[in-house]
């Protein structure tokens, strides 16, 4: 009997695995019926500089957007973001564990800006998209380089594709960005002052059981071998997810990427020790609002039972 999941859609920089397993094939034969909603749709994309502290900015203005209504089962982003969006949820989501593609980003300037440095930041504002993983990400690269009172945000929209071009167009001095746009960048003449993988995590309504999560791994984890065993063949996700829409990434090859910007693993618990790391961390910042656990934002029962291991599946030693 199939089981149909709706998810949010995705980009390949934080869902190319499940892309692969919905293009091949591969969630059909776990016996999933997989249907993709619109999440960016009706999304303000203008930038509003004037926002700069997170608490101003809206918690599902994309990511969790259809779950919330009722109308997704499933969707991946951030792990720091998915900590606030479970700790607001109204419909009882939770964390089911961490997505496979662990996301490359950098913080980005034009060839004419005068930082070189990530010190050079204090005092500069940054355009980020708040509650989304270059958000958070651009507050562990710099905080180790300058106070953290002085790393100075502006609410951008998500979506590389608006934030490069605001970059170019001068509406921004610096901004995060994803692949392919940092490859688009570069070929501009801009300059990746700082950069750093960041991990994601899945999160699910409670009508998603562990088998069925067990059997969306199982898809994923297919996808991800083959993904590994020739990045190359895969690198045109990139290219094709945006290039109807954006004739500069249209004029971009594969040999423009790099596949070392392209890491994948299989999709697994949070770790105990990193969980709580994380938590601590986003409540130091004042990210989460509740005094909730760490262990309340992870539906602890679907993260164990479904990423067990299917016994039909041979056992790869590393």
């Amino acid at each position: 009997m199939q089981k149909k999941l709706v998810l949010e859609t995705t980009a390949p920089f934080q869902g190319l695995a499940e892309l692969v397993a919905y293009d091949e094939g591969l969630f059909a034969k776990e016996g999933l019926t997989i249907e993709w909603i619109d999440r960016e749709k009706d999304v303000d994309k203008s930038p509003q500089l004037h926002i700069t502290d997170h608490k101003n900015a809206p918690r599902f203005a994309s990511h969790g957007s259809q779950l919330e209504q009722g109308k997704a089962d499933l969707y991946n982003a951030c792990e720091w973001g998915n900590y606030s969006r479970v700790e607001a949820t109204k419909v009882k989501s939770r964390q089911v564990g961490r997505r496979s593609i662990v996301t490359y980003a950098a913080l980005v300037v034009r060839g004419d800006s005068p930082v070189q440095t990530p010190q050079q930041f204090a005092n500069r504002q940054i355009g980020v998209p708040f509650y989304n993983g270059t958000h958070y990400l651009t507050l562990q690269m710099l905080e180790g380089f300058i106070p953290r009172d002085l790393i100075k945000l502006g609410r951008v929209p998500n979506g590389s594709p608006y934030r490069f071009k605001m970059l170019m167009d001068g509406v921004i001095d610096a901004t995060t960005l994803t692949e392919p746009y940092i490859s688009l960048a570069e070929k501009k003449g801009c300059r990746l002052v700082i950069a750093a993988f960041h991990h994601g995590t899945e999160v699910a309504s409670d009508r998603v059981d562990a088998e069925t999560y067990s059997a969306f791994n199982r898809a994923v984890r297919e996808a991800v071998r083959r993904i590994n065993a020739n990045k190359r063949a895969y690198m045109h996700y990139f290219i094709d997810y945006y290039k109807a829409k954006d004739p500069e990434i249209a004029k971009l090859t594969i040999d423009d990427l790099r596949e070392s910007r392209l890491y994948l693993v299989d999709p697994a618990p949070i770790p105990a020790d990193e969980l709580q790391r994380t938590y601590e961390w986003m409540r130091s910042w004042d990210f989460l609002d509740s005094g909730c656990a760490s262990s309340e934002l992870i539906d602890m029962n679907v993260q164990k039972h479904g990423h067990e291991p299917d016994p039909k599946e041979p056992v790869v030693l590393h």
